[in-house]
């Protein structure tokens, strides 16, 4: 037979849950605070980037297709955004080249991505780097994926 009850369980966690808020009112109001200012609509000071769709995955695809995605880089800081570079993790993936390529607050702006798929088989994970003047976020990173299927007769 268990030490307490159900019932007791229930109403010792409710009185420990009102002793914090007790000692600690600022506790819940905190805790709602921080997870809105990590939402893109919240204005935050300095420029911040956000991308979507955050990564992209083709699916099944044939070999030696050029495969092509737009995805958009928004800012939803305080203050330009300032994209220095685009690279990515191997000569099979193409970016659009947006160095210095300045977004307003509030704005967006395409990048389109090609990726290129082998001759063999095989699933492939693949990498977009953008790099910019956030200072919480300076590398985003956009993950490609895809599995190469051989082709039927």
């Amino acid at each position: 037979m268990p030490f307490l009850s159900r019932n007791h369980r229930s109403a010792i966690l409710a009185a420990c849950l009102v002793l914090v808020w007790t000692v600690c009112p600022s506790f819940s109001s905190d805790q709602s605070n921080s997870s809105d200012q990590s939402k893109p609509d919240a204005p935050i000071d300095g420029a911040r980037i956000a991308v979507d769709p955050p990564s992209f995955d083709f699916g099944r695809v044939l070999p030696q297709k050029s495969l092509t995605r737009e995805f958009s880089i928004r800012s939803f800081g305080a203050q330009d955004l300032v994209i220095e570079s685009v690279s990515t993790s191997c000569g099979c993936t193409v970016a659009d080249n947006l160095a210095k390529k300045v977004v307003k607050p509030g704005g967006s702006q395409p990048l389109r991505v090609t990726l290129t798929t082998p001759a063999n088989p095989g699933s492939l994970t693949k990498s977009v780097m953008v790099r910019s003047n956030d200072p919480v976020r300076p590398l985003l990173e956009i993950k490609l994926k895809a599995t190469v299927v051989a082709e039927t007769p």
